[in-house]
């Protein structure tokens, strides 16, 4: 029964993690190098992640610079930036490139915040299936005469408290996610 619960934490936290690093790469007006994570530069015929090729720092509030190792991918970056949907004009200047971040109007925080409630609604249905699992793999293990009927119910419950606990994190993941976007 160990390796059910092993099981439902380890997923489980994964999701958590996941719905983090989602969170991070949402612009709440603030700059944060994590905004780049998922973009790409062609670099020498591969797509390298730009935190794989330049220093990506906040040097203010609202300011990123990105400062590649390799001169000569200066432009190709510049061009990522433009193209993706990040929607902040980069500014080159021969050897950083600064993206400046508006402040973020009432309207798109509004729907920045909702965004961040459907993404934490989605993480929960993934925690809830994965509870489905675990007790499926315990009714699994019953039918297989592994465990008793009490154990089953007791492996429920524990499995129940394990997926209220995850649940618990998320709901606090977002709020304060939400309550980020909404104080700038």
């Amino acid at each position: 029964m160990k390796t059910v619960y092993e099981f439902a934490k380890t997923k489980m936290g994964k999701t958590v993690s996941v719905l983090k690093g989602d969170y991070a790469a949402i612009r709440a007006g603030r700059a944060n190098p994590q905004v780049l994570d998922k973009l790409t530069v062609d670099y020498y015929g591969t797509p390298t992640p730009i935190n794989q090729l330049a220093s990506v720092a906040a040097t203010e509030a609202r300011v990123l610079t990105v400062q590649p190792w390799d001169k000569s991918v200066l432009k190709a970056i510049e061009k990522a930036i433009q193209t993706s949907d990040i929607g902040i004009n980069p500014q080159n200047d021969g050897s950083v490139i600064r993206l400046t971040f508006p402040p973020l109007t009432e309207d798109r925080r509004k729907e920045l915040a909702k965004d961040v409630q459907k993404m934490g609604e989605s993480s929960k249905v993934a925690i809830r299936s994965i509870r489905r699992d675990a007790i499926e793999k315990l009714k699994a293990m019953k039918k297989n005469s592994e465990i008793t009927e009490d154990d089953l119910k007791d492996g429920e419950k524990e499995v129940q408290k394990i997926t209220d606990g995850f649940i618990d994190e998320i709901e606090k993941v977002a709020a304060a996610k939400e309550k980020e976007i909404m104080e700038i």
